[in-house]
């Protein structure tokens, strides 16, 4: 078999894999299109009844009338005159062609029709076109016009397929039959080229084999071309063996040649080589011009070795070369990726006045350093001006405004540009998507991420490894193990193999939750999985094991590390620093700072902050303020947390003085105080009696934009209630109680004592003192207040917050929603929901969950239907909604026959569920009938569900197979 035969075989039988019906992933949508329970086993009964019917229907191929009517038209000879024919040229595409020109066309009239419709406004041939016309012309000895054809047919490839069924067409030439046509060494280099365009080597190689068993004479432009797609995979080794090549042939390697291997090296980041055969080409006679320098350029940027090449670009000049767009768009890349925005913005302006105007990736690079760099505001009108100079903005640029605005908290304004794209006709992409979701999961907002995948899957856009790790850490940020664990479910189905990362969060979460068994049983899984685990994981679980008093636990988490050659950072020995100050082992604490300086292993503030943390509890002040000093010798200045322990322990001591007098120097150091250590202040004032002195200092931190805590106000209110009660007391005896118990943080007892009329005196106190309530106020009482079920009081200043014209944001009404419901309040928790709703806010689905069981459990099921409904068109991922709800809700409560009716009244607006969702309710409906059969249950309506639900899994798996 020849070369290109042999690779033609190759790329067929790829092609023909390709060209087999896919077996639908779990992310396709037609496989999930739910059926209707009442249906479900009528449905595959009818499906099989007529499965013979729907195969012969679907043999027989549909005729094409636009195809008919051509080949009507062309019968004519006078063709190009019929009025038909203009009808239907905006019609006609590369496929009719095809098919007409596989029809025992006349030659002539075939070639006549096909450069008459190439001249058609937007039209343009493809691959299998022109080989339709060239399987006319050969058997009929055009070959003059074929050559000029097959060499247009192999330039017009414009993916992998296209190339591939070029090489297969023309090994045809190669062999036996009516399309027997000798290859010429032109034709066998277009076709290497085109090749070479999508690193198809093996392909290449077996062309270039072929030519030679036919002794067609490779000539130069054969040779660079192999020695060109080698250099771009790296391979010097190979393409040394070319080079080698031309030498034997007697020719000389040229600038091309040269050009190639110095980007060989570039790619190899061997930018010291690259350079040394820079230096060479004129020894060896070679002109070196502007491609061979803005190779070498680009290899000394991607090496950070920019200085080098602005110099090199400043020589250019001295071989007769001017700097191309691409030239200045790789330099201006270059300064932006370190941080030296000042310098590509030179050269950008630079640009024009060298007559080298910016294309699209240049702005797309500005715009994008701009957005990394916090200058949002000038990257949006830089893309104002592209557009204004008419170059159309990609998915790209508008990917890096959109990663910009989530950067800053924009998210409205990064939905204004997604808005913008698509109204420019240009379709967001996985990156686009994911850029949003990460943002909404880093601020706990998973259920919008989630509402975001599912927009992802109806727009056919794959989730990536990136979009689902996302989603993993969004959901264990809420605590949502178990979702966690369905979306790396779905994400294996997927094809995806989670990594490393996809775990981290889960490990995390595990050990914040002090589930340490499950985290040590999470790391030898890892292991089993073949996944390595890296610092992270290993520092979360000696975290863990500290934070659970568990030491030498995680002494051996950290010999294990070491052993599986997984370096320790300064995280890792923060954490066991950090342990062993809490089980007040100062001085082991220490010493693992030593061992940290012996490994090279750089102390961060945090490690300082620790150990001064743990000085300053057990009152040695003395060794606390050496130690600060001795971190600011080492060049690293105190943080708003090495501050903040300071303030802390000088509260405990009474010495407010000096405790004002730090949050002063914090200010002039540009370290903003947040409301920590204000509320340390203000518990300190008000434990000595000094009210007024807290009340100031709630008003510096509405001056000063601080939003106060949670806690601020628990304890402003605790000593608001106490302030007629300590009068009289001896300030001496406060100041020791002061000293020897500084206020604990947690001040739930407050919220069990405050009344509606006490709240309305605090507010009056606090607008005496100049600090008008806000919505942050309302909101932190009354959440305060519905963490201990003071439903009444917390529901009157919900109303009292009205009447001053303020809302309750997202979190209070979800806070009020669980208080109503764990109070029995249900109707009024429907109540506050769909007030809820009608504001734009979405209810968390842990409250629903706890809303529709509580309504079902009261035999309430038409409000606890309509409220399901009302979620319905809220925009939730609906898979998401049947975990919190079907699965981890009625199913775990027993409600089998709800679950079955909910899960009916889902598939009939439509929602489509993941094949993974089904297995996850027929395993709940397993467990629940184990449980509910040991105590004398009735199956119907167990069977009813399970039966219901394996009907949709057994239909999509059908749907799958086909």
């Amino acid at each position: 078999m020849s070369g290109v035969a042999a690779a033609a075989a190759a790329a067929a039988r790829c092609s023909a894999a390709r060209m087999t019906p896919a077996i639908l992933g779990p992310c396709d949508p037609a496989p999930f299109a739910p059926i209707s329970l009442a249906k479900a086993l009528s449905s595959i009964a009818h499906s099989t009844a007529c499965s013979a019917a729907a195969a012969a229907a679907a043999a027989e191929p549909e005729p094409s009338d636009v195809s008919s009517q051509l080949l009507s038209i062309l019968a004519s000879p006078n063709w190009q005159r019929n009025p038909w024919l203009k009808r239907l040229v905006a019609s006609i595409t590369p496929s009719h062609v095809s098919s007409v020109l596989a029809s025992n066309l006349d030659p002539r009239t075939a070639l006549g029709f096909f450069n008459w419709i190439s001249q058609r406004p937007g039209f343009s041939h493809n691959v299998r076109s022109y080989s339709a016309l060239l399987a006319v012309l050969i058997p009929n000895k055009f070959f003059g016009v074929a050559e000029k054809l097959r060499i247009a047919m192999i330039k017009c490839c414009g993916s992998v397929d296209d190339a591939r069924f070029a090489l297969e067409f023309l090994s045809r030439m190669s062999g036996e039959g009516d399309l027997r046509f000798k290859l010429t060494v032109r034709c066998y280099n277009t076709l290497l080229m085109a090749l070479a365009k999508f690193l198809l080597i093996d392909e290449m190689k077996n062309v270039y084999i072929e030519m030679l068993d036919l002794k067609v004479l490779p000539n130069i432009y054969t040779f660079n071309t192999m020695v060109n797609a080698y250099c771009k995979l790296a391979n010097l080794v190979e393409a040394e063996i070319y080079v080698r090549k031309i030498l034997e042939a007697g020719l000389s390697p040229d600038t091309y040649t040269y050009t190639s291997l110095i980007l060989g090296h570039c790619r190899k980041k061997d930018v010291n080589g690259a350079y040394k055969i820079f230096v060479q080409m004129p020894q060896k006679g070679c002109a070196r011009n502007e491609v061979s320098y803005t190779i070498l350029i680009h290899g000394l940027c991607e090496a950070r070795r920019v200085d080098e090449a602005l110099k090199l670009f400043s020589q250019m000049g001295q071989d007769n070369c001017s700097a191309s767009v691409r030239t200045y768009t790789v330099l201006i890349c270059g300064l932006c990726d370190l941080g030296r925005i000042s310098e590509a913005m030179d050269l950008f302006t630079e640009m024009p006045e060298r007559g080298c105007e910016p294309n699209l990736h240049t702005y797309t690079v500005i715009i994008d350093s701009f957005c990394k760099n916090n200058k949002i505001s000038e990257a949006r009108k830089l893309l104002d001006e592209l557009s204004d100079k008419g170059l159309v903005p990609s998915v790209v640029t508008y990917n890096a405004l959109i990663n910009g605005y989530c950067k800053e908290g924009k998210i409205g304004a990064a939905f204004d540009i997604l808005g913008l794209m698509e109204s420019k006709k240009c379709s967001p992409d996985t990156r686009t998507y994911n850029e949003l979701i990460d943002y909404f999961c880093k601020n706990k907002d998973v259920h919008q991420a989630m509402a975001l995948f599912n927009k992802m899957t109806e727009r056919n856009l794959p989730p990536s490894i990136v979009t689902y790790n996302s989603l993993i850490h969004g959901q264990c940020r809420l605590g949502e193990l178990d979702n966690a664990h369905r979306l790396l479910k779905m994400m294996e189905e997927s094809g995806l193999a989670p990594d490393v990362w996809s775990y981290s969060p889960i490990m995390d979460t595990l050990c914040k939750r002090l589930r340490i068994k499950e985290a040590f049983a999470l790391l030898d899984s890892l292991h089993e999985k073949g996944i390595k685990a890296n610092e992270v994981i290993y520092t979360s679980l000696i975290d863990g094991c500290c934070a659970s008093g568990q030491l030498v636990d995680a002494r051996r988490v950290l010999e294990r590390m070491l052993l599986e050659d997984c370096k320790p950072n300064s995280f890792t020995y923060n954490a066991l620093i950090d342990g062993l100050c809490k089980e007040k082992r100062t001085q082991e604490a220490l010493m693992m700072l030593k061992n940290m300086l012996n490994l090279d292993l750089k102390p961060m503030v945090y490690t300082y902050t620790i150990l001064i943390k743990r000085m300053l509890a057990e009152g040695d002040f003395d060794h606390a303020d050496k130690l600060l000093d001795e971190m600011v010798s080492l060049g690293y200045q105190p943080d708003l947390f090495t501050y903040t322990s300071f303030i802390y322990a000088y509260c405990s001591q009474c010495r407010l003085y000096e405790a004002e007098n730090l949050i002063s120097k914090m200010r002039r150091e540009k370290i903003e105080p947040d409301s920590v250590p204000y509320t340390y202040l203000i518990d300190a004032y008000g434990r000595l009696g000094l009210l007024h002195l807290s009340f100031d200092v709630l008003k510096r931190m509405f001056d000063s934009g601080c939003v106060p805590s949670h806690h601020t106000y628990a304890l402003l209110l605790q000593h608001f209630l106490d302030e007629n009660r300590v009068k009289g007391e001896n300030l001496a005896i406060r100041s020791n109680v002061l000293t020897s118990n500084i206020s604990a943080i947690d001040k739930a007892d407050v919220w069990r004592i405050v009344d509606f009329g006490t709240v309305l005196k605090f507010f009056d106190k606090m607008l005496e003192h100049g600090c008008a309530p806000n919505v942050n106020t309302y909101v932190k009482i009354i959440i305060g207040l519905c963490k201990v079920g003071r439903l009444k009081v917390a529901v009157g200043i919900v109303n009292h917050m009205r009447e001053r014209g303020m809302n309750p944001d997202e979190k209070t009404y979800n806070a009020l929603v669980c208080c109503c419901c764990e109070k029995g309040e249900f109707r009024e928790a429907k109540k506050m929901t769909e007030a809820m709703i009608e504001h734009g806010h979405l209810p968390r689905l842990e409250s629903s969950k706890l809303l529709i069981c509580g309504l079902y459990d009261q035999e309430d099921d038409e409000e606890a239907e309509h409220f399901f409904r009302s979620l319905l068109v809220c925009g939730y991922n609906h898979d998401e909604l049947a975990w919190k709800l079907l699965v981890d809700g009625l199913l775990k409560k027993g409600f089998v026959t709800r679950c079955s009716d909910l899960l009916q009244v889902m598939e009939r607006k439509g929602c489509q569920l993941h094949p993974q969702t089904y297995t996850l309710l027929i395993e709940g409906l397993d467990g629940t009938w184990k449980e509910y059969s040991c105590i004398g249950g009735k199956k119907n309506n167990w069977k009813l569900l399970r039966n219901t639900a394996l009907c949709n899994r057994i239909t999509i798996g059908r749907m799958i197979d086909k």
